[in-house]
């Protein structure tokens, strides 16, 4: 009978983050400084209505998941590139971003935090602060 190689990220060509696993505390202050530091990006640029929902309880994958809206498609690729350029002039990693060409949504993982920029029309549509606050709530 043949044995199966073991579970690798590196097999499937994920590249993992650039922190360290082994050190729980380090993980958590760079999140949170990571957390802050896209906060400011996008309050430099007037992202409208920036709103931060811890999820350290909820899901594995992320940290902290920042939303935050922009006015019109110019001004969100504003604030992607804003994101983007400020996090990694720190040394943090961008893991992927997702819907840059389309416009109505942006996704930008950062590993700790997940940055969401949407359109006001995409952001009423899909309630994201709202479907995250329900899977906290006991009662759902």
């Amino acid at each position: 009978m043949r044995r199966r190689k073991p579970f690798s990220i590196r097999r499937l060509g994920i590249r993992a983050p650039a922190r360290s696993i082994s050190n729980l505390s380090t993980l958590t202050v760079s999140a949170e400084g990571l957390r802050d530091l896209v906060v400011k990006a996008l309050d430099d640029r007037k992202a409208n209505q920036i709103k931060v929902i811890e999820v350290t309880t909820l899901t594995d994958v992320t940290d902290y998941m920042v939303i935050a809206s922009g006015g019109s498609l110019r001004h969100m690729r504003s604030l992607v590139d804003q994101v983007m350029e400020s996090a990694k002039g720190q040394g943090f990693e961008i893991l992927g971003v997702e819907g840059l060409p389309y416009g109505d949504w942006t996704l930008i993982d950062r590993g700790g935090v997940v940055v969401h920029v949407m359109k006001p029309e995409a952001r009423g549509f899909y309630e994201l602060e709202r479907l995250w606050e329900r899977i906290d709530d006991p009662e759902v």
